[in-house]
């Protein structure tokens, strides 16, 4: 039998402040087709060789196209959503990314998952900033392909 993880909640600062070290995750695989691949081409404009010709990508160093490193960091707020409940609040926004990295490349055809943890909780004016360390990782590799520390602006 399978088992999915429940999301942790977060109603309030306090419960935030709770889940401070804790690991949330992971998520669900996420698989990397093509056909995404070039999506996220078009929404964006980037269509470097190595994302959208599979041809010339097949001669590269990688031996197939890759995915573009922002379409994989693009995917946090739905890996969030599988894993942490926050309905306590009057709104919720994503502030912005204090530090992002792509340490590894992810070949078409990767699965691909994220685990995250609450690493600070900064109050502000009627709510808090909260900074998630997200790491995604693919599997059947020990490296990560993106680190990302991210702050989401909570207001109660």
């Amino acid at each position: 039998m399978v088992f999915q993880q429940l999301p942790h909640r977060a109603n309030s600062v306090d419960d935030f402040r709770a889940l401070i070290g804790v690991e949330l995750g992971p998520t669900g695989w996420h698989v990397i087709t093509q056909d995404r691949i070039q999506a996220f081409a078009d929404m964006t404009g980037d269509y470097q060789w190595i994302h959208v010709d599979e041809k010339r990508a097949s001669r590269s160093a990688y031996g197939s196209t890759l995915a573009h490193g922002l379409y994989v960091l693009s995917l946090g707020p739905g890996f969030m959503a599988s894993l942490l409940e926050f309905d306590g609040f009057s709104r919720s926004l994503n502030y912005g990314y204090n530090r992002v990295r792509f340490p590894a490349p992810i070949p078409v055809g990767s699965s691909i998952r994220m685990r995250a943890m609450v690493t600070r909780v900064v109050e502000v004016t009627g709510g808090a900033d909260v900074v998630t360390t997200r790491t995604y990782e693919r599997l059947g590799s020990t490296k990560p392909v993106c680190v990302a520390e991210n702050v989401g602006r909570y207001y109660e």
